[in-house]
């Protein structure tokens, strides 16, 4: 499977946030084969949603979205991408 940053990378994909742990900033990419609406949200532990970092149409390629963390507290959260029929999501941890 292709990974996000090559060139053949036109395939659905979710990579992991960086930094992780961060504190108070971190950047999320994904990947799309083709132009479509896309969803990209975080959640806490007890799944109630806590952000939306993108709500829209998207074109095909790699993007990268900023999660600005000040105003939730330290802990596990999720993210999890719902692109079409693909979906994936991943763990990611804010230390104060």
């Amino acid at each position: 499977r292709p990974r996000l940053g090559t060139p053949e990378a036109h395939v659905y994909g979710l990579g992991q946030n960086h930094p992780n742990p961060f504190n108070p900033v971190t950047t999320i990419r994904f990947s799309l084969p083709s132009a479509q609406r896309v969803s990209l949200k975080v959640y806490d532990v007890t799944g109630r949603e806590v952000a939306t970092l993108v709500d829209g149409n998207r074109p095909a390629g790699e993007h990268a979205v900023t999660f600005e963390a000040t105003n939730i507290a330290s802990g596990i959260y999720f993210y999890r991408l719902n692109a079409g029929e693909f979906s994936a999501t991943r763990k990611m941890i804010l230390l104060r």
